[in-house]
């Protein structure tokens, strides 16, 4: 759409009226960090988000679990039909849902997968350069701090990881919105279906010496 922007994510002859409560969409990665510098916080890096998101469920398919639909619910805000010619809206929305619409994950966090991708400070790679082949020698927080590798074939922006999926997301499309799916995205990118969240981290915790 264009003229779309921030303040008037489906167009200029929108207002932001009955949005206050809906994420934040239109912003590059630059421009989530610059609020997260601002607001005394930081974006996630990719491991730090995965983990939050699936909520103490390790190995699960969902933020929820493994069922799709429990008990024919939807659990987040997602495409339902065909993408992208064929949208049922089962889950009461067309766009962007207002936080808190589903439930929270086991760490009491909304909208972690569905309704808007979001940042994360990880340049793009298709594989951790740390990985190994026992899950017990992989670093807890594999960081890809330099962008080299992170260029689609033929561009010159480089590519940061986004995770979640978002209510363009469907099962016969990608299916991203899985705590493990991933992908990149130029960092110059503004749309209405990425948006991020911010962290806060605590000290490392010490040690002390007992006698």
């Amino acid at each position: 759409m264009p003229g779309a922007y921030c303040r008037r994510p489906p167009g200029p002859a929108t207002t932001g009226i009955g949005r206050v409560r809906h994420p934040f969409v239109q912003a590059a990665c630059d421009d989530a960090a610059a609020y997260a510098e601002w607001a005394g916080k930081e974006l996630p890096t990719e491991a730090e988000w995965e983990f939050a998101a699936r909520g103490g469920l390790e190995g699960a398919t969902f933020a929820w679990g493994d069922e799709h639909f429990p008990d024919g619910k939807p659990m987040a805000n997602t495409w339902q039909g065909e993408f992208p010619w064929q949208n049922l809206k089962l889950d009461g929305f067309e766009g962007t849902s207002p936080v808190g619409s589903f439930p929270p994950n086991g760490y009491g966090l909304y909208d972690m997968t569905g309704n808007v991708w979001e940042w994360t400070t990880d340049f793009f790679t298709q594989r951790h350069p740390d990985e190994a082949e026992k899950a017990c020698c992989v670093p807890k927080n594999p960081r890809v701090s330099g962008d080299e590798g992170s260029y689609a074939p033929g561009e010159t922006i480089p590519r940061r990881v986004i995770k979640g999926g978002s209510h363009l997301c469907a099962p016969n499309y990608c299916l991203r919105y899985r705590p493990a799916a991933r992908q990149g995205e130029a960092v110059d990118t503004s749309t209405g279906h990425i948006g991020f969240r911010c962290v806060v981290r605590g000290e490392a915790p010490t040690t002390t010496a007992r006698g």
